[in-house]
């Protein structure tokens, strides 16, 4: 039973560093972590989630979930700046909780973080088949609802059913065939994608805040009631829990925050620069995100979002409401296209990283830690989960599969927060070239916060999350633990 608790030496991790990084030079200063934070913080989510919490639970209350979420990830991030900081490898909560809290702990983040990294691929894959309809639609063409629709999905207009999202699986097929090819993205290209992104997000702004109906508005905190989306789900709507519901919903769109906190071994000064780099970046990002979501909600009623808007929302709210703007809603359909395509790589890029990493320890099966002979890339574990990945791409409903993202990473981020304060009263004499202020308050407010919002996301995502991890603690005591290469060493 003490092996449960074994934690990962802290020399064994700086043998892999050693190994694997050959050291970080320091040459990040506050401004490029902010410049880093807004680029990866800015992506799928905010055209994708906005809509669905608008709809589903808060309206044009929206607005309040992402200062929510902003402030959940405000906390836990700093928690993570720590870790990233005192670890001496680059990794992810799986590699800190294994030191910090034990190689059981370890096993439910790292089988956590496969839920987060494989549905967020399959939710942004979904969303990039909406889109890809939508440019279709551009010049005259479009794909067969029961072909870019799961079985559980049905056309609000015509009544037709979906059976298959065909382009959402091909396009995990081609970026998983890259991935195993080992085709590396162009720092230039994702350079030009956050560019056109924040382009993007600005033009709407700036050029929809003339086209808000104040009716759209009214009430902006919708009265406390219920609402029942089309896949049969019973949402909060209005109200505090509405809002609250909202926070976890659109918490997706902060997914990728945590790049500023893994980026600590490169800062110049990071007991100043990370602060700095973290708040900094979700104070930009959560300006733009409120000031997007009040546009948005203010060109469309909450009624469009949930039936002919549901879809590929952004452009069509352009086309709705400001007339004489066509090109822009064009040029958001090509733009979302391209900036998915990275997001779904590299999230199925992060998602087999982490399964390598278990493999690597013992927890999985070796095969997944082979590498191609050719490629030298981690070929078994890419087909793994484009397979499991493209199940829920192809058969599952975007708004479930976004909603177990959200609660996946929110649970991973109350591990980390905890993680923290546990590394402090077990390990106060290591060195922390950066430190959380006014621990425990502000890791418990982080562990709180992310916690009220994976409340507020409902029981249906509860009992989700609870059956993956259910499946995972089963296949962690009928294999990990007999096999895991700590245990042998102890």
């Amino acid at each position: 039973m003490k092996h449960l608790w074994g934690r990962k030496p802290l020399a064994e991790l700086e043998a892999e560093a050693l190994e694997s990084e050959k050291g970080l030079k320091r040459t990040l200063g506050a401004g490029s972590l902010v410049a880093l934070g807004v680029g990866a913080i800015i992506g799928a989510g905010l055209f994708v989630r906005t809509a669905a919490a608008a709809a589903n639970t808060a309206g044009p209350s929206v607005t309040f979930g992402f200062i929510v979420a902003a402030i959940g990830c405000a906390f836990a991030g700093l928690c993570y700046a720590e870790l990233a900081s005192m670890l001496p490898i680059a990794g992810s909560a799986y590699t800190y909780t294994y030191a910090t809290m034990g190689e059981l702990i370890a096993w439910i983040i790292g089988w956590d973080l496969t839920l987060e990294y494989a549905l967020g691929a399959a939710t942004v894959a979904i969303a990039w088949s909406e889109y890809l309809n939508k440019l279709l639609n551009i010049f005259g063409m479009g794909i067969p609802y029961a072909l870019c629709h799961s079985p559980f999905e049905v056309d609000p207009i015509t009544g037709a059913h979906g059976m298959i999202n065909l382009p959402a699986l091909g396009i995990l097929v081609v970026l998983t065939v890259l991935l195993v090819r080992g085709i590396q993205e162009s720092a230039l290209v994702n350079t030009l994608i956050v560019i056109v992104k924040l382009v993007i997000v600005l033009l709407i702004i700036g050029l929809g805040w003339r086209f808000i109906d104040p009716a759209n508005h009214t009430p902006y905190i919708p009265p406390p009631g219920e609402y029942t989306d089309k896949q049969g789900v019973t949402h909060a709507f209005g109200g505090p829990m509405g809002i609250l519901g909202a926070a976890g919903i659109v918490f997706f769109a902060f997914i990728g925050f945590d790049a500023v906190s893994t980026a600590a071994q490169e800062a110049k000064n990071p007991r100043r620069d990370m602060p700095i780099g973290i708040l900094g970046s979700l104070a930009v990002c959560t300006v733009l995100y409120v000031l997007f979501a009040h546009v948005l909600t203010g060109l469309a009623p909450v009624e469009f979002f949930r039936t002919t808007g549901s879809e590929a929302s952004v452009a069509q709210a352009i086309e709705r409401a400001m007339p004489g703007y066509a090109w822009l809603s064009h040029l958001v359909t090509v733009a979302i296209l391209g900036g998915f395509s990275s997001v779904i790589l590299v999230m199925l890029m992060g998602q087999s990283r982490v399964f390598y990493s278990m493999s690597r320890d013992g927890l999985v099966p070796g095969m997944f830690s082979e590498l191609h002979s050719r490629y030298r890339t981690p070929y078994k574990s890419n087909l793994l989960f484009l397979a499991f990945v493209g199940v829920f791409a192809a058969f599952v409903p975007g708004d479930i599969v976004g909603d177990m993202t959200s609660i996946g990473t929110l649970f991973a981020f109350i591990l980390v927060s905890i993680g923290v304060w546990v590394m402090r009263v077990k390990e106060p004499q290591l060195p922390r070239p950066f430190r959380v202020p006014a621990v425990p308050l502000v890791s418990t407010l982080g562990a709180l916060l992310c916690s009220a919002m994976i409340f507020g996301l409902g029981w249906p995502n509860w009992a989700r999350l609870g059956a993956w991890l259910a499946i995972g603690l089963a296949i962690y005591f009928g294999y990990g633990i007999k096999r895991s290469k700590l245990r042998g060493a102890t």
